[in-house]
């Protein structure tokens, strides 16, 4: 019986324990997949908070659940070079470079509108220094600076005004004849026409075609229009003529104190060199004008004395002509000067040009190497190719203006250069004086060496001579 219990124990435990093994199994599953699910949720969680985990985790899906995304940049290699900035001083350089152009487009605009009156206060400026010798005379006298300048200027503005009447009183004569005497001229001009091409010609048919014509009517309708642009040129040369007269008025009355305010400016020892250049400028320039302003009154008057020995008309304002253009205009402008008056003497004889030309050939070789060395010699001494190559320079640069300055500036510039370049003395070489050495001229000087040497020589043993002499008799 009890075997027979323990038998149905043994019996009915393995029913239990069978059981119990499914309901631990089943416990188990459900353990293990609560902890799949947990362990899924916090590794969504984990993805969620890192890109590169849900990265991982999209890549680790099949293909059939998802596409495969593309692959990631790869990371750059420790050491290598990073990934290319704009440098934070780039934009700021394109800033100050686009300032910088804007800028100079500016001044250079500003420049281009503002050439003609700078152009004006450099004629006002040499004018100044021009005529700072007599203003400086006079105020040393004990005249105001602005009084002398006065004085100065009128007398200037009356002697411009005195040449352009004559030469105006000039032009208007021979116009005046010219009109008067052209229906003659045209008649014998009528005659030789119909003398030599057997026509039959005659001066109020001419006259009447000329005025019928549509040619003059044209030339008088453009010269009517022309009159209004000879007046506002006219009118803009005054304009220039008063700016440049006030700029130099200025520049003159005020010439000290235009000084002490570019001296404030600068260190002492600075100051001493811009006073001594005012001073060069000063004296070339002045010392030019009042050497060309005499030149050109003796020039002027002897023309006049030839002139009205001759009995030209006009012979005054052809004298201030002749003279004027012969000294401001270097190495031609005698010639050119010359001109004018051998034609008005042409028309009254033909031999009294050929006079008037012998005239100032002559007058120029007297000018050139007798009077101009001695009024040029304390001045200004500049070599003729080196004026004429002045002017023309500034008449390319400036025009007029620049060939009535171009000489003062040229002689200032050399006074500059002989007193801050050094200078050299010249060895005694043929070639220095243009002559070459020649092989006679090497055994000539070798025989001079020679002779010079037996001289020396000689000489030396005279000397010993006496001294052996007057040796012998010293002693006792």
């Amino acid at each position: 019986m009890a075997q027979t219990d323990k038998t149905e124990q043994g019996m009915a435990e393995p029913d239990v324990t069978a059981e119990d093994t499914a309901a631990r199994n089943t416990t188990a599953q459900d353990s293990s997949a609560h902890d799949t699910n947990a362990s899924d949720a916090s590794a969504g969680d984990a993805r969620a908070s890192d890109p590169r985990a849900q990265h991982t985790t999209a890549s680790d899906t099949p293909a059939h659940d998802a596409p495969p995304p593309n692959p990631p940049p790869p990371a750059p290699a420790a050491g290598g070079p990073g990934p290319v900035r704009m440098p934070r001083w780039l934009p700021r350089a394109m800033v100050l470079a686009l300032a910088l152009y804007a800028c100079f487009q500016l001044g250079s605009w500003a420049f281009h509108q503002l050439i003609g009156l700078l152009i004006n206060i450099l004629i006002a400026f040499f004018l100044a220094l021009a005529i700072e010798p007599a203003v400086g005379r006079m105020s040393a006298r004990g005249m105001r600076r602005g009084l002398a300048t006065f004085i100065v200027f009128f007398a200037v503005f009356v002697a411009a005004a005195g040449f352009v009447f004559l030469l105006g009183s000039m032009l208007a004569g021979q116009i005046v004849d010219m009109v008067e005497g052209f229906p003659k001229y045209l008649d014998s001009v009528i005659r030789w026409i119909n003398d030599t091409f057997r026509t039959e010609l005659s001066r109020v048919e001419i006259q009447e075609s000329l005025l019928r014509s549509d040619w003059l009517r044209k030339y008088v309708q453009n010269s009517a229009s022309g009159v209004l642009d000879i007046s506002a040129t006219v009118l803009g040369g005054l304009f220039k003529l008063l700016t440049i007269f006030l700029f130099s008025f200025y520049f003159a009355a005020d010439g000290p104190r235009l000084r002490r305010t570019l001296c404030s400016l600068l260190p002492p020892a600075k100051q001493t060199e811009v006073l001594r250049a005012w001073e060069i400028a000063v004296d070339k320039t002045g010392g030019y004008l009042y050497s060309r302003g005499l030149m050109a009154l003796i020039s002027g008057v002897a023309h006049y004395i030839l002139l009205e020995i001759l009995g030209v008309p006009y012979a005054p304002a052809l004298a201030v002509w002749v003279g004027l253009v012969s000294q401001f205009i270097p190495t031609i402008g005698t010639y050119l000067a010359g001109a004018l008056p051998m034609l008005i003497a042409f028309t009254i004889n033909p031999w009294y040009a050929l006079w008037v030309l012998g005239f100032v050939v002559i007058y120029q070789q007297f000018e050139n190497y007798v009077l101009q060395p001695k009024l040029t010699s304390k001045t200004v001494d500049i070599h003729p190719a080196v004026a004429f190559g002045s002017v023309v320079a500034g008449t390319a640069l400036l025009g007029a203006v620049g060939a009535l300055i171009a000489i003062p500036a040229v002689a200032t510039l050399q006074a500059f250069l002989g007193a801050y370049v050094k200078r050299y003395a010249v060895t005694d070489d043929p070639r220095v004086h243009g002559h070459r050495r020649s092989g006679g001229g090497r055994a000539l000087a070798r025989l001079r060496g020679l002779l010079r040497d037996r001289d020396t020589r000689e000489s030396g043993d005279e000397e010993d001579a006496a001294s052996g002499t007057s040796g012998t008799d010293d002693r006792p």
